[in-house]
């Protein structure tokens, strides 16, 4: 990974670090667990969401790096950091994840949930920080984009939460959002 794309990736992990941790801070448990239906998310499952997603795309990166390069792929792939970076986030477009990454509660109690978050992206930032690997040259399908290389997969970790951050800000907006006293109740 060049010099200016680990500097890149990590500055979106820590930002986005901080923008979880922002969105969640205060929250009681009832505006934690608010659903404005019952086929909705509430910021909890958007959390254990994010966890679950990031969890398994830095395994897959790191199974992926261990099969051989396939540079033939590059110039393809590579126009798409632009995709991860500004489609990716952008809620316009709903988009069902598999079973395996939607939220079922793995963690009830919603410090853990923000323990199980800070512990996955502390993993996420010390890859990023150390992996000597030709990220450039190592791929895997993303559902909706294709093919992604695996640094395109690091930024997507960012960007992926980023979406249910936003996701979670709705949730906030709600009109029967808890607010105030019925907040604490």
């Amino acid at each position: 990974m060049e010099a200016t794309e680990r500097s890149s990736v990590l500055e979106h992990l820590a930002a986005n670090r901080e923008r979880v941790r922002r969105a969640v801070d205060g929250l009681s448990a009832g505006q934690r667990e608010f659903r404005s239906a019952e086929d909705r998310w509430s910021v909890i499952d958007c959390l254990e969401h994010i966890v679950l997603v990031e969890n398994h795309i830095l395994k897959t990166i790191e199974r992926v790096l261990e099969t051989s390069p396939d540079p033939a792929k590059q110039a393809d792939v590579r126009r798409k950091d632009r995709a991860v970076l500004e489609l990716v986030p952008d809620r316009a477009t709903r988009v069902k994840g598999p079973p395996s990454m939607l939220p079922q509660r793995r963690w009830p109690d919603f410090e853990e949930s923000l323990r199980q978050f800070e512990s996955t992206r502390e993993r996420s930032i010390e890859f990023a920080t150390k992996t000597q690997a030709d990220l450039r040259n190592h791929f895997f399908p993303h559902p909706i984009l294709g093919d992604l290389d695996c640094y395109q997969w690091l930024l997507l970790l960012a960007t992926h939460s980023e979406r249910h951050v936003r996701q979670m800000e709705e949730v906030m907006a709600e009109p029967g959002f808890p607010r105030g006293l019925e907040a604490s109740a």
